[in-house]
């Protein structure tokens, strides 16, 4: 369910059980951890999730769930999974990378694995992603790769969560 890809300089593969404490590190660091979900969790709650990730997302076959490497080292997260937003019906696109791999164009090159993935293997016409709109570099990346911006969702924590959209072109006639 979860294959392996690869870009010029990233390979996604499959979580294995030695990937938890670099999960869970990932997760813990507050600049990259507060992004994912509903933000920051105990490190307990991290170390639960990445459980759930064997019993629930691998075990049922449930979506593709990938450790991100460069040069062989673990360096994040990435998902392309159902959304699970209710006002939103279609997929999205979840990724983090290492605070020690910000500025080396790693995220744009991962954002667009993602998609690739998205609209050429699985046929998606539209890949969404849902983004804090203080996530000031996320949505430098998305804007990059031609997404768009659709709805602005108020959060009840005060906050705004942005939908972007990279829709599939069609064939030229």
């Amino acid at each position: 369910m979860t294959p392996e890809l690869r870009s010029e300089r990233l390979s996604l593969c499959a979580y294995a059980s030695a990937d938890e404490a670099h999960f869970v590190a990932l997760f813990q660091d507050e600049a990259v951890g507060r992004w994912f979900g509903d933000g920051m969790q105990s490190a307990a709650e991290d170390r639960a999730l990445f459980g759930r990730i064997f019993s629930l997302i691998y075990a049922e076959e449930r979506f593709p769930v990938w450790a991100v490497r460069y040069e062989g080292h673990y360096v994040g997260h990435a998902e392309l999974k159902p959304s699970p937003e209710t006002w939103l019906d279609g997929h999205e696109i979840v990724y983090g990378l290492t605070r020690e791999t910000w500025g080396l164009g790693l995220g744009t090159e991962l954002a667009r694995l993602l998609t690739s993935y998205g609209h050429e293997t699985l046929g998606l016409a539209e890949v969404h992603a849902t983004v804090d709109s203080e996530n000031t570099a996320s949505l430098a990346v998305l804007k990059r790769l031609g997404y768009t911006q659709g709805r602005e969702v108020p959060e009840e924590n005060g906050r705004t969560t942005l939908l972007l959209t990279s829709r599939l072109q069609a064939p030229p006639l």
